[in-house]
């Protein structure tokens, strides 16, 4: 298949190739095949070359796509006035946030901001903490966000964390396996190399299938159903990642974890119609479904199944809190008050923001894929967003 995607700088290229022949080295040290789930965190992870820790523009018009927090600072200010009221409604709770893949900086920014100006008359908030795993993003935060002292970076999830947990398209960018249904039964997809060219370069990467385990199995719900040809993404990282939080807050005696991402419950996750899986890549505002085009200058991600997701936590010890439309969820936070802050009369202040807002709830923009999962401990949601609730469906 020939893409028709905007052409990367000389220096991009090489940068491309570096990982290229990263990857490819890995691959022959693991006798021809890793697992896609390897490719993908190689591909977004790798020190210095990968997507996330390499130096391209990833946010914004001059990225490859564009996150809630970079479309408006209401999505930041609404998180701002609830985090507050979470924090004075549930005593276990210590005034702490905790963010996990942080971006920009801008979601940090504007919630601090909406914090600094009084929202709800709330208490300092005593510490932000932000999780990156990135150096490269890490930098970048630390320059957007030097106003705000109470800001601390960390390396990976504390044990112990009270206070409120943030992860905004946090669990669709961790790296997934790919299984296929084949005639003798599942088959895990790995990434192989083709024969080496005449110039010497590292031959191109190839799918190979093997075996799949049970264990990557069992994570697809009657899996026997599904037809032979059948492709489809699972999430042991992501899995991994809620046991990881589910402990960290229950040691900490008290917390409330809240996920923004786009993705499906499980019962339409493995719908027969989706055979193809959701896996997705992204390169200057154009999406494709090729994840060996320029390594490491593409985003790369596969819709969140929310089902494994819950049931993670819950197996972690957590509890359910809520799972709705973002539209839903922003709209009962308060995110149409916030914008009538800005009077309508001023039609060059209120028009972008009504514009911005309407891309958050528009059941045909990001307000009906993209979901919210709440999930915590010794804490709940206000009682008003159990009217769209639709934890039933998980």
């Amino acid at each position: 298949m020939q893409l028709q995607l905007p052409e990367a700088s000389v220096e991009a290229q090489r940068a491309s190739r570096l990982l290229h022949n990263l990857i490819a080295t890995e691959i022959r040290r693991q006798h021809g095949w890793i697992s896609f789930a390897r490719y993908m965190e190689l591909l977004l992870y790798a020190p210095d070359l990968g997507y996330y820790s390499g130096g391209a523009a990833k946010l914004g018009k001059d990225g490859d796509f564009t996150t809630a927090p970079e479309i408006t600072p209401l999505f930041g200010a609404t998180l701002a006035h609830l985090t507050t009221e979470l924090l004075l409604s549930s005593p276990a709770l210590q005034p702490r946030i905790l963010e996990f893949g942080a971006g920009s900086g801008q979601l940090a920014h504007d919630i601090l901001t909406e914090l600094a100006a009084g929202s709800d008359g709330a208490d300092p908030l005593q510490a932000y903490y932000i999780v990156e795993l990135s150096a490269e993003l890490r930098a970048r935060q630390q320059l957007k966000l030097q106003a705000f002292p109470q800001v601390q970076w960390l390396d990976r999830l504390p044990e112990a964390f009270s206070g409120v947990v943030i992860g905004n398209e946090v669990l669709d960018a961790m790296p997934v396996e790919l299984v296929l249904r084949g005639e003798q039964g599942w088959l895990q997809r790995g990434v192989g190399l083709a024969e080496t060219g005449v110039d010497g370069e590292d031959g191109q990467f190839v799918y190979i299938d093997r075996p799949a385990g049970p264990a990557l199995v069992a994570q697809i719900p009657d899996a026997e159903s599904l037809t032979v040809g059948h492709l489809t993404e699972v999430h042991p990282v992501a899995i991994g990642f809620m046991h990881s939080l589910g402990s960290m807050l229950k040691a900490g005696q008290g917390g409330v974890a809240l996920f923004f991402d786009y993705g499906f419950p499980a019962a339409e996750y493995y719908l027969q119609q989706r055979d193809q899986g959701t896996l997705m890549c992204h390169y200057r505002h154009h999406a494709h479904p090729d994840p060996f085009y320029m390594p490491g200058l593409q985003d790369v991600t596969a819709h969140v199944d929310f089902t494994a997701m819950a049931v993670a936590a819950l197996d972690s010890g957590l509890d359910l809190l809520g799972y709705s439309s973002q539209a839903a969820f922003l709209l009962e936070a308060g995110i149409g008050k916030l914008l009538l802050r800005t009077s309508p009369e001023d039609a060059l202040a209120y028009l972008p923001q009504a514009n911005a807002l309407q891309k958050l709830v528009s059941p045909a923009e990001m307000g009906e894929l993209f979901k919210v999962l709440a999930v915590g401990i010794h804490a709940g949601l206000p009682e008003r967003f159990a009217t769209h609730d639709r934890s039933h469906r998980l």
